[in-house]
């Protein structure tokens, strides 16, 4: 490349990877004997070191000037550059930052009755089993409302009326301007805010992804006013979808200072030189693996700058034609990435809370690295999320730390203190300490063995059970990665890196079937080594909305040219010549009807469609040949070749091909060291005595300058020029399954069953079609027994949680299976919810007897099954048939045949005959929706086969049980501990909105541990459509005591076994097989919640609601909408509500506001919180929702709601939440009008509907009462 000459004595280029726990520097300067070779040094040190150094990645610099020059350089002056070239770092100051929310104070900028957004988000929350909910705080200090409004008018607006003003957007579609911008009223308010010492904004307003003039109106304004950062969400990511584009913005606003003033520390520990890049050359790595000079560095590109340059470091050094997965695992936390030749990037990730929306590495992270911790709750061994980190790090760190995978691998002999750096104690001096690791292993192997009954544990069986279980942990991210891509994992290279990586890559190799390993010979600093082989980039993307075909390519391509001029101007500004310049093009494209979206890279042959469909068929199985694809954005990579690292990169398997191969030359070092199975004899083996050709077959412990490798048995290493290049050797299989019970590997299933619901519920939201399933996530995927019940189930929707098994369980009963059958069904009678939530069952038959061994079922809410009303869920329906098409039992594959003509007759047709119903108005997002739940199925059959076959089948059976008898003893537990502490006889009650009383007395048997919940007194079923099936109650009370249960345990069907529930038939709760049930689902079932949290004392009401709203319309452009709204969650003796939040019984995601209006012909006037809603106490309930929507046009509209009547209660003194109201506000006279919690009408354009959702109580009484 070319780039800005520097002085002939600047020729020291240092690469640094700032971790949570380690810093790496690797240094490249030429060889002191002028024979042009270029030497590296490397230097490790401990990021957070404050008795020693201020900063890390200063101090290695000074390190390595010493180490190179042999001249002093003191650590009380500043650092001399003369001899340094080039400094490029991938930091976690941003990830930190955000993380321990030490951000700048910054402000929000917003359209009008969008302040709360940020807040509420998705409304979603995060752990549905947290009473406590536990959300991230915003990232701002204030808001700023602008009252400006524009909406999306298309391409071909009506702009007869004289009054209205339209412009065009970046998209091509136009935009109508609803309310212009008060100049001189938002220079006041931000004066205001500056004046209070906020000098950082982010400013975010609806649609400006495709029309930015008003956010460039008020940035020139704020940066007129003194604000010293201004972040416009148009600039930094101009796509649709105001929340992540909001939080992205914001992030940047709230981060950037940081890193700019921690760029200002670092550099003020340098001389001057520093600061002049034609002198030296600063870079710092982006989450999307390209570098940015350092003026060009901003906060929402830094989240993975660190762990991006592990990525760039193995994709340039081992890939060649065979795919490979990156296994990163530092002290903190271990990340995996797939490379098969391009870089595969997302567009939205989740940090700590916060979404951003910008180019990133897909790169997956589990909370399991050598410092993550240890412990052993309710018979399981549980590896983190916690982490010792750098200070105090692991026990053997000499700082009083905890137990943690390092001490693991510590006291079993893989790794050895005298090969490890002394760094260690007060004095940074010290080796690890063997007897600090024995010691806290002691006391928890004595903690394990007083649970277990028979056999007893040794420290080493303890030890190795959490390698095990850590080493699952990391497996469960890779099978994601490629497995629910249509990737087979067998088929991957390991490519291993990282300071901890080693120890544990065979035995993950092995886990996953993989059969070849590399180590780079700078594994464990090859994330600074990646450093140092990427290049600088530069993006811009601009939003679209074409429909891909020849009419729009003429303009598609103009428009790209500029986007490649601008690029490429970027890159030679910054000193690259032209030939040193690539630009990639992709376009985003999506079906049309679908939400998910892929960046498709330009083909070689220019056609997109082709490349679309094929990588849409790989990732998902299928492609929409009847329909349009669409453009959504068009993104200009600039790629400036900068490559540090200069030494091209031998292939190393051709390599491993020509080499002569001998076995290594046995070392005088042997340890003893635990593998599976006992100590043996291994030899240790220093990496640089080995020469290439050396082979060396385990068990062996391979010691590199910074890393350990674990070479374990029937494992075998060739050593390469730049590589150990390890095959993982055919195992034999033991010769008969091991049924008996063995905690560590107890806890290896749980985390293997719940990967098979987890993969299920990834294939049915990629390969679904509809809203309801694809952005709202309202389905639920589980694995059952032969007997039905809940082995387990994926953390989706809670309602579904006990009512799976009653669905399956009836077809047990009533319904024949054969090998390759998938039924369907739901109706209330057959353990079904409510209507629209359609089960998908696949029995998995046992290969050598053709019994069943396990059934697969996914639900899915399904946006229109036909009825009375558009959405199918009426707020008046009075019996069964008004909601939609009842199915008890449909055989929908036989013989691997989908029947497609049968499900369309059931979901068209039937419903169609009852009066005043129609069939369903989304038939084919039904049809395809229910392909995706079989898709589903079949993914959960073949994982579950794959298990099968790797334990044997009385293996895995034998763990269903063992896995339910945690889940069992884990309630037992909790009951014996509430009869003492409560009593043993507990009442409560409560009502719904139409007067009908919920009763529940518990009564607890605390010496057995087991409880009877008797709903007598319970109303009667009612002529309306609140009646609740028997299902529902059982996935109330299953819900309720895993919520109690205070730790985690695998919820299954074992959580019922010590419960009896006795429900009067004819009940609300047990209603007869006609009766409509719409309701139950999503208002019934919070109330039984909210009873049963009554009786046990455990927290105030919530909203005790879903707030369901649909809108739509017949005929042959019908469709038909449905959301369900947040509102207040209830306050509990420790916590205060959360307000916007979904709760309970639900966590279904909100659409987007931008996304809504651009399909549905509605406006989102106002989504915010319903201030001082929440019950007052000494801990407050959170907040309910406001939520109002103007309709363009003529349309149904249906309200389902309650809490409009009888309020959340309170608890223990504090006040009850605000009931909820849905005003309906007429646009041709204003009239407001209480429109009820359950009601339907006609709207007109220009009518509005304001729902105002409940509160949570508040819990003691308020402070000073």
């Amino acid at each position: 490349m070319t780039l800005s000459a520097s002085p002939p004595n600047r020729d020291i280029r240092v690469c640094i990877d700032r971790g949570g726990t380690f810093t790496d520097c690797i240094a490249f300067y030429p060889a002191a004997d002028g024979s042009g070779r270029t030497e590296t040094l490397i230097v490790k040190l401990l990021s957070v070191d404050p008795d020693s150094y201020s900063d890390a990645p200063r101090e290695g610099i000074r390190r390595i000037l010493e180490n190179i020059t042999g001249i002093p350089h003191p650590k009380d002056r500043p650092v001399d550059t003369s001899r340094i070239k080039l400094i490029r770092m991938g930091t976690t100051v941003a990830t930190n930052a955000l993380l321990e929310r030490r951000g700048d104070p910054s402000a929000l900028i917003i359209t009008k009755g969008f302040k709360d957004l940020l807040h509420i988000g998705n409304q979603s929350r995060p752990k549905i089993f947290d009473l406590a909910i536990a959300i991230p705080d915003v990232l701002y200090k204030e808001v700023v409302e602008v009252n400006e409004r524009v909406r999306l008018a298309g391409k071909t607006p009506d702009m007869s009326d004289a009054s209205s003003k339209y412009e065009r957007g970046i998209t091509d579609e136009y935009v109508q301007i609803l309310d212009a911008l008060d100049v001189d009223q938002i220079k006041k308010e931000l004066t205001a805010v500056h004046n209070r010492g906020i000098e950082s904004v982010a400013i975010c307003f609806m649609h400006s992804f495709t029309f930015p003039h008003h956010e460039k109106i008020v940035g020139e304004l704020a940066k007129q006013i003194g604000f010293k950062n201004v972040t416009l969400s148009s600039e930094i990511m101009p796509t649709i979808k105001i929340l992540p584009r909001a939080a992205s913005a914001m992030a940047d606003a709230y981060l950037t200072p940081g890193i700019q003033a921690y760029i200002e520390g670092f550099f003020e520990g340098f001389d001057e030189g520093v600061r002049d890049p034609s002198k030296v050359r600063v870079e710092f790595m982006q989450s999307d693996g390209g570098l940015a000079p350092v003026q060009d560095f901003s906060g929402y590109r830094a989240m993975l700058s660190g762990p991006a340059g592990g990525v760039v470091g193995y994709a340039m050094t081992s890939y060649y034609k065979a795919p490979v997965i990156g296994f990163d695992m530092g002290g903190t936390s271990t990340d995996v990435s797939r490379y098969n030749g391009s870089y595969e990037h997302v567009f939205e990730s989740t940090t700590a809370g916060i979404t951003i929306q910008a180019p990133q590495l897909d790169i997956n992270t589990v909370a399991a690295g050598g410092g993550s911790r240890l412990f052993f709750r309710n018979g399981l061994f549980v590896v983190g999320p916690e982490s010792a980190g750098a200070d105090p790090g692991p026990a053997c760190y000499r700082k009083g730390g905890p137990l943690t995978v390092t001490d693991a691998n510590l006291l079993l002999g893989r790794l050895v203190p005298s090969h490890f750096p002394s760094i260690f104690g007060a004095t940074q001096s010290e080796p690890l300490d063997p007897a600090a690791s024995r010691k806290a292993f002691e006391k928890l192997t004595a903690e394990v063995n007083s649970s277990l009954a028979k056999r007893q544990m040794s420290v080493d069986e303890v030890a190795y059970g959490f390698i095990n279980v850590a080493n699952e942990a990391m497996c469960r991210p890779i099978r994601a990665l490629t497995q629910a891509k249509g990737h087979a994992v067998s088929d991957h290279i390991l490519a291993c890196f990282g300071g901890a990586g080693g120890q544990h890559a065979c035995a993950i190799a092995r886990a996953l079937g993989i059969k070849k390993i590399l180590v780079h010979r700078h594994s464990s600093v090859l994330s600074a080594y990646g450093i140092a082989l990427a290049d600088v980039v530069h993006e811009v993307q601009e939003p679209a909305a074409h429909v891909l075909g020849s009419e729009s390519l003429s303009e598609i391509e103009r428009r790209l040219e500029l986007l490649k001029q601008q690029c490429r101007q970027y890159l030679i500004d910054k000193g690259f010549s032209e030939t040193d310049i690539d630009v990639e093009v992709y376009l985003n494209l999506r079906f049309q009807g679908t939400d998910h979206a892929m960046m498709t890279l330009q083909p070689a042959d220019g056609d997109y469609r082709k490349a679309f469909s094929d990588h849409h068929q790989v990732e998902f199985g299928f492609t929409l040949q009847d329909r349009d694809i669409l453009i959504d954005d068009l993104r200009v990579r600039g790629i400036g070749r900068s490559s540090v690292a200069e030494d091209a990169e031998q292939n190393v398997f051709e390599e491993v091909g020509s080499l002569q191969k001998r076995d290594a030359r046995k070392p005088k070092e042997q340890l003893d060291v635990y593998w599976e199975g006992g100590r043996i004899p291994t030899f240790v083996y220093s990496v640089s005595e080995l020469s290439p050709g050396d082979q060396i077959t385990g068990p062996a412990l391979l010691m590199d300058q910074n890393a350990t490798i674990a070479l374990e048995p029937l494992c075998r290493a060739t050593m390469t020029s730049r590589h150990l290049y390890i095959e993982t050797l055919d195992k034999d299989q033991d010769a008969q399954d091991s049924t008996a019970y063995d905690p560590i590997r107890l806890s290896v299933f749980a985390h293997r069953f719940m990967s098979v619901a987890e993969q299920m519920g990834t294939t049915l939201q990629k390969t679904a079609i509809s809203t309801n399933i694809k952005e709202r996530l309202d389905f639920s995927c589980a694995l059952f027994g032969p007997d039905g019940g809940l082995v387990a189930n994926a953390p989706h929707i809670p309602v579904h949680l006990g009512s799976m098994q009653e669905a399956i369980r009836w077809q047990l009963q009533n319904a024949s299976f054969e090998d390759g059958d998938v039924l369907l069904s739901n109706h209330p009678s057959a353990g079904g919810s409510h209507l629209p939530d359609i089960t998908v069952i696949t029995p998995v038959f046992n290969e050598t007897d053709h019994k069943i061994s396990f059934f697969l079922a996914s639900r899915g809410h399904h946006a229109d099954i036909g009825g009375i009303r558009p959405g199918s869920m009426p707020p008046d329906s009075k019996e069964l048939f008004q909601e939609g098409a009842a199915i008890k039992s449909f055989h929908l594959v036989k013989n691997g045949h989908f029947d497609q003509a049968g499900i369309v007759s059931l979901l068209v047709d039937e419903p169609a005959k009852h009066p005043g119903c129609t069939g369903s108005r989304s038939l084919n997002d039904c049809i395809s929706d229910l392909k995706a739940q079989t898709a589903a199925n079949n993914r959960g059959i073949t994982l579950v086969r794959e298990l099968i076959k790797e334990y044997g089948l009385k293996t895995v059976q034998a763990y269903m049980h063992y896995i339910r008898a945690n889940a069992e003893g884990a309630v037992r537990t909790l009951l014996k501990d509430v009869a003492q502490k409560r009593g043993r006889t507990l009442v409560a009650q409560d009502h719904m909105d139409d007067g009908t009383p919920i009763c529940v007395k518990v009564t607890i048997d605390e010496a057995r541990g087991e409880a009877t919940f008797d709903f007598e007194g319970t109303g009667s079923e009612v002529w309306g459509n609140t009646n609740a099936p028997r299902a529902i109650t059982f996935s109330a009370i299953i819900y309720c005591l895993r919520c109690m249960i205070s730790s985690d345990i695998p919820l299954n069907q074992g959580a019922l076994k010590p419960v009896t529930i006795l429900i009067p038939e004819g009940s609300l709760l047990s209603p007869t097989d006609g009766a409509a049930v719409v309701g139950g689902n999503v208002l019934t079932s919070q109330r039984v919640v909210d009873v049963i949290f009554r009786a046990f004392g455990a927290c105030a009401a919530s909203q005790g609601c879903c707030n369901n709203f649909t809108f739509g319309r017949g005929g042959p452009d019908g469709f038909g909408y449905y959301e369900t709204i947040a509102g207040g969650s209830g306050a509990g003796p420790t916590w205060s509500g959360r307000g916007g939040t979904q709760v309970h019984m639900t966590n279904t995601r909100s659409t987007d506001p931008e996304i809504l209006e651009r399909r549905y012909p509605v406006l989102l006037r106002e989504f915010g919180l319903r201030k001082g809603s929440g019950g007052v106490g000494a801990n407050r309930g959170g907040d309910g929702c406001v939520r109002e929507l103007e309709f363009l046009t003529t349309l149904e509209v249906s309200m389902l709601s309650e809490r409009r009547v009888f309020a959340p209660y309170g608890a223990e003194g504090g006040g009850d939440g605000a009931r909820g109201q849905n005003t309906l506000i007429r646009a041709k006279d204003g009239r407001r009008v209480n429109f009820g919690g359950k009601n339907a009408t006609t709207v007109q354009s220009g009518d509005r509907l304001r729902i105002e959702t409940p509160g949570g109580g508040g819990w003691g009484a308020p402070v000073g009462k």
